[in-house]
């Protein structure tokens, strides 16, 4: 079903990872001076990343966190253990440089972009503050749908149109922040529709909740999906009855990011509700989805399941704010495609007898140490060909000569 001009627009233009560009990189890996596979998960996201930016060694020059900001009308119900006035309260913290993304984004070298995407008070201007507010925090859940389908709609064509206009002004590397009171209720609401998880297993303590908050917390999203019967089919129709206007915001943001070929970074539980609601949209976005951590929210492990993601980092983390994709950053900027391939002989002979050489690792062969040195000579040899062909082999062996002092 269509759903705007935009949106549809920005699907069609989401494609496949560049398979070519995957496969030069994967090569490329067999050039390094390393174990193959030695580097593990890093040498899967620099596949990843080749394959996102069309490019087999890309590089990553610039990195902005975009933190959407929404109050939600099911606080209402009880849910949280603080109260919404927080909301713009972190908000104005953000501005002010006093919270932890803050000093987090700093060191990774990251530009945060803070938008308003439906706080539920007024905000002053500030020249790092942006926006785009559609509402005064979303309806209720609990009694009826979260926003209008325009909202909904309204969230991702405003999500779209700024992850656009970051990689047009160069950002390679976007990452998905939140920030909004009660806003894990419809995070764990999505994740149980979409996902078809139960709600006594997407639904976790928040900001602190104790035992008997949680149980309440998570009758609370069960009576919301009960009530407003989302599609789990519809991205769509899931932000529009149990969604959030900043979630909608990053849902959009994530779109936005596949359609313009760049890596997009889902952080924590409200981040990966937003990325599940892109994904279920247009699930060609999620190759584009990089998870930078597993959350304390037992729900965010289902939903990046859902999506075949595998987190990052795993440290017992639960702020928000887009603070674990800001640590995760470091580790997409230094990823392998940065080390320099070797540039030595392509072949070496191979004149001292194979009993004489001992295997250092999977793929490589040392020679004897010439008395008194402190070098090590040793050689990558070609899977395709034999290392060995007797004990007294005079063949060239076709591999990598390293010398390792």
């Amino acid at each position: 079903m269509p759903i705007s001009d935009l949106v549809d627009r920005t699907i069609k233009e989401i494609m496949p990872l560049d398979e070519t560009a995957m496969a030069a990189a994967r090569a490329r890996q067999d050039q390094l001076t390393k174990p193959p596979g030695s580097l593990g998960r890093l040498e899967e996201l620099s596949i990843q990343l080749a394959g996102i930016f069309g490019e087999a060694t890309p590089s990553i020059r610039r990195k902005t966190v975009i933190l959407a900001a929404g109050d939600h009308g099911v606080v209402a119900e009880g849910v949280s253990a603080y109260p919404q006035d927080v909301t713009p309260a972190m908000v104005m913290n953000f501005l002010g440089g006093g919270a932890a993304i803050n000093v987090l984004a700093n060191h990774a070298g990251a530009e945060i972009i803070v938008l308003d995407a439906g706080v539920a008070a007024d905000l002053p201007e500030h020249p790092s503050l942006r926006s785009v507010k559609i509402g005064r925090g979303t309806d209720n859940i609990a009694m009826g749908p979260a926003m209008t389908r325009e909202q909904a709609i309204q969230c991702l064509e405003t999500g779209i149109e700024t992850a656009l206009e970051q990689i047009a002004a160069g950002s390679d590397l976007l990452a998905c922040g939140d920030m909004g009171i009660g806003s894990t209720t419809p995070s764990s609401a999505i994740t149980s529709v979409i996902t078809g998880a139960g709600t006594d297993v997407t639904t976790g303590r928040g900001t602190g909740l104790d035992d008997a908050g949680l149980a309440h917390k998570a009758s609370v999203v069960k009576r919301a999906i009960y009530v407003n019967k989302p599609d789990a089919k519809d991205g769509l129709d899931v932000l529009m009855k149990v969604g959030g206007f900043e979630i909608g915001v990053l849902a959009g943001v994530f779109l936005g990011a596949a359609a313009g070929h760049r890596p997009v970074i889902v952080d924590g539980f409200i981040s990966g509700a937003a990325a599940l609601i892109a994904y279920a949209i247009a699930s060609e976005a999620g190759h584009r989805f990089i998870a930078s951590h597993q959350s304390v929210e037992p729900g965010h492990r289902i939903s990046l399941s859902h999506m075949g993601l595998e987190p990052l980092l795993d440290m017992g983390m639960r702020l928000g704010e887009g603070s674990g994709a800001a640590l995760s950053m470091h580790i997409c900027f230094i990823c392998p495609v940065r080390i320099p391939p070797l540039r030595y002989p392509a072949s070496v002979s191979a004149r001292a007898p194979c009993a004489t050489m001992r295997r250092c690792w999977p793929g490589w062969r040392r020679s004897a140490t010439t008395a008194g040195s402190r070098c090590v000579r040793v050689w990558r040899i070609d899977p395709r060909r034999s290392a060995c062909a007797s004990t007294a082999s005079t063949s060239p062996v076709s591999g990598i000569e390293l010398n390792i002092c």
